[in-house]
């Protein structure tokens, strides 16, 4: 199954999904599945995810929301189109503030979205996971708590795990960084780096930072 079928889209503080029209629930699950379970960090852990609205029936709802938390993650419905125009307000109604539907999810964790490439001399640190739906240009720099999923190239430096954390990873289209640290381990790129042609993944093994292929 082609992996553009699933569409991702950042948004503030999380990721939405797109389906083709037409496509089966079960097809939809099994490539979800296909891809967590790969364990290619096609969704970071802790990631809000954000699935059509009127798009499944509630038995499929839940069940996706299920496979999610089993995985670490948090599915939501996409906020609805807000309206052409507010709706008057009667001074008469008592005022209820607004409460976030994630205000009772304390698991969330937020994940920074950049849909944009990182120029040399921009830098971005945040205390969780980072996802940049571009490239990472060299003399650019992120420093994240949590673990770093690049949707391009990566020729700049990138330190996950920053506050101590070894099970952070790093993914990118093309890894090929000015340095890459992972909590307190540190390591550089092969000077004439092969390309096989996959996304890869950086992760601690036995001590050391090791870089594999993955498919996304």
């Amino acid at each position: 199954m082609s992996e553009d079928k699933i569409k991702i889209k950042g948004e503030n503080g999380g990721l939405i999904l797109g389906f083709p029209d037409g496509m089966p629930f079960s097809e939809i699950m099994e490539e979800l599945g296909r891809k967590l379970e790969s364990g290619a960090g096609f969704f970071l852990r802790g990631t809000l995810v954000r699935v059509p609205r009127d798009r499944f029936a509630k038995e499929e709802l839940a069940k996706m929301q299920e496979f999610f938390r089993t995985h670490g993650l948090i599915c939501r419905l996409a906020k609805p189109e807000p309206a052409e125009s507010p709706a008057p307000v009667s001074e008469k109604s008592p005022s209820v503030p607004a409460q976030s539907e994630e205000a009772d999810t304390p698991e969330l964790q937020r994940m920074l979205v950049i849909d944009k490439t990182l120029r040399g001399g921009q830098a971005v640190e945040t205390e969780g996971s980072v996802i940049v739906f571009g490239n990472v240009n060299p003399g650019a720099q992120i420093t994240a708590g949590g673990s770093v999923d690049i949707r391009g190239t990566c020729r700049g430096v990138v330190h996950a795990g920053a506050a101590g954390d070894s099970t952070a990873f790093i993914i990118a289209d093309h890894l090929m960084p000015t340095q890459i640290r992972i909590a307190n381990y540190v390591a550089r790129p092969p000077d004439e780096p092969e390309d096989s042609g996959k996304a890869e993944r950086a992760y601690v093994k036995d001590g050391q930072i090791v870089i594999e292929p993955i498919e996304r």
